[in-house]
């Protein structure tokens, strides 16, 4: 059953006589209390903050004073008292809330400046579940939530960004507009419900539970977009408390801001070629909307980019670079020459970014690192009404039990390449067909509703690389496929053998497997199953 509403009267404007101080991040506090202490505001202040804001000259009350009792319990207990919590929640324009207030000595707080502990950084760094645990902040959430709750009286204030827009409503208004307080009060509530998903989503992975009754997810806005995926719709970049390498932790080195559809497309690529270790071979994956037309691995990041550039030349017009190890002059000589959008690498050298540079609208991304593919995580995606959640999928080919299904066994280049293969083929929307040789994907069909379709569109396009590479036929000829998901007939496998495959990877588990299987040994393909599947939709 709901409360009844309070017959509450707004002021439009109220002015700052007190104000209550308690902030972690103490960014420009000082001279903010310097500021209101100017304009005559009576500032009372806790721990660390009270001697910051003292130990400048400025005159400040501690807490107790306000309360009549002692900071406990190593200051866990300070700000949990009737004379806070009252001023910060007395409704004054009823009768009974004033005099309740006047009768117990509660002093009115008209402004209330707290930021939280800080619990992100803490995840962040990495910190034991002890520490961890004692960085989240009770006192200053239950502030926050009382004043923001009371805004028809109370301005609460959670950001350092907010202070000069604070000092100016003052000098302006003669206080704080009630619009206003209905504006910080919405990001207050936000603060607070960011702050306490990032503790829940802590819980939930520090004790592994797989699907906790309520769920929550908050972030801290990055950029206002300047538009989402299509110009009428609304974006905007929100970054979480996680530390994975990517486009979200990156330095921009230069190149105009990125839209929603660079972002989206900079992390598939990325996620892509963070498969590939770099102690192995250098790699890189060209993206364009949000699937490779094009995955190498060669001696050096130029030769990769080549052979991943040669099997979609038309697609790669426009599209995102990704690389597994530091950019070079070589490389961001070959990947100028034709309009790119983003490049994305752990990092690059100064010559690199030289030439990078010419390109003025080009983005160039430094993540510092590369991301982990086995990492567990998790992935969002809104539906109606809701949210489906799911682990993140970290299923690596090195680690699956590959089984040859055919009487032909796969040669060690076979098999090297079907592994590539189906590395690629987890970044591929489903249906996915990838063929490849050499390191190098030469085809690739995403998307499809069937999956025969998907193997005709990728021989296709191999068949239209090679006419523009001048060849006599497509790489296709002698190369491996992989499939995301079983083929559910011999159709599918039977046209990637069309196309010039000799050897398969697939998960398997198809009812007609072995119908699939005799296709495979009358074609004299060499087959192989992963027993995972990889839909990605």
């Amino acid at each position: 059953m709901s409360v009844a509403p309070l017959s509450v009267t707004a002021p439009e404007v109220v002015s700052v006589k007190r104000a209550l101080i308690s902030v972690s991040d103490k960014t420009g506090i000082v001279d903010f209390a310097k500021a209101l202490a100017a304009k005559g505001v009576e500032l009372v202040s806790t721990g660390g903050t009270c001697k910051a804001i003292a130990d400048a000259g400025i005159p400040v009350k501690d807490i107790s004073e306000v309360t009549e009792f002692p900071e406990i319990m190593d200051g866990r207990v300070k700000t949990l008292h009737p004379r806070v919590h009252g001023g910060l929640l007395g409704a004054r324009s009823v009768e009974a809330h004033s005099a309740a207030m006047k009768e117990h000595g509660i002093p009115e707080i008209d402004l209330l400046v707290v930021n939280l502990y800080p619990f992100e950084e803490t995840i962040l760094k990495g910190a034991d579940y002890a520490t961890t645990v004692e960085n989240i902040d009770i006192g200053g959430p239950a502030m926050i939530r009382a004043a923001a709750k009371n805004h028809a009286f109370v301005t609460t204030l959670v950001d350092p960004a907010d202070y000069a827009e604070i000092l100016a409503l003052i000098d302006e208004k003669g206080g704080i507009t009630y619009d206003a307080r209905k504006k910080f009060a919405a990001k207050a509530y936000a603060r607070t419900a960011a702050y306490d998903a990032a503790i829940s989503g802590w819980f939930a992975k520090e004790l592994a539970i797989e699907s906790p009754t309520f769920r929550a997810f908050g972030g801290e806005l990055a950029e206002v977009m300047r538009y989402g995926e299509n110009p009428h719709q609304k974006a905007g970049f929100y970054k979480t408390a996680s530390s994975r390498p990517g486009v979200a932790t990156a330095t921009q080195v230069q190149g105009k801001q990125l839209s929603y559809n660079n972002i989206n497309d900079t992390d598939a690529a990325f996620e892509l070629v963070c498969e590939f270790d770099p102690a192995i071979s250098p790699a890189v994956a060209i993206i364009k909307h949000a699937n490779p037309c094009g995955v190498a691995i060669g001696a050096s990041l130029k030769e990769a980019y080549e052979k991943a550039l040669a099997c979609d030349p038309v697609s790669a017009f426009g599209g995102i670079v990704a690389l597994n190890g530091t950019l070079d002059e070589e490389a961001a000589e070959e990947i100028t020459k034709i309009f790119t959008e983003v490049i994305i690498a752990p990092d690059a050298t100064e010559g690199a970014k030289e030439l990078v540079a010419k390109k003025k609208n080009l983005r160039l991304l430094l993540t510092g690192g590369l991301a982990n593919p086995r990492e567990e995580g998790v992935t969002v995606k809104s539906v109606s009404g809701g949210l489906l959640v799911q682990d993140r999928d970290n299923g690596n080919v090195d680690d699956l039990d590959l089984k040859v299904a055919t009487k032909r066994q796969p040669t060690e280049q076979e098999m090297a390449d079907l592994k590539f293969a189906f590395r690629v083929c987890k970044h591929v929307k489903s249906n996915a067909i990838v063929y490849v040789k050499d390191g190098a994907t030469v085809g690739v069909g995403a998307g499809q509703m069937s999956r025969v379709d998907s193997a005709r569109i990728a021989a296709r396009k191999a068949e239209d690389a090679a006419e523009a590479a001048g060849l006599s036929e497509p790489l296709t000829k002698g190369c491996v496929v992989a499939s995301d998901a079983f083929f559910p007939f011999a159709d599918g496998l039977l046209a990637a053998a069309e196309a010039g495959a000799t050897a398969v990877i697939q998960p398997g588990g198809s009812m007609r497997d072995q119908d699939v299987i005799d296709a495979a040994d009358e074609a004299g393909l060499a087959m192989v199953m992963t027993g995972m599947r990889h839909f990605r939709h």
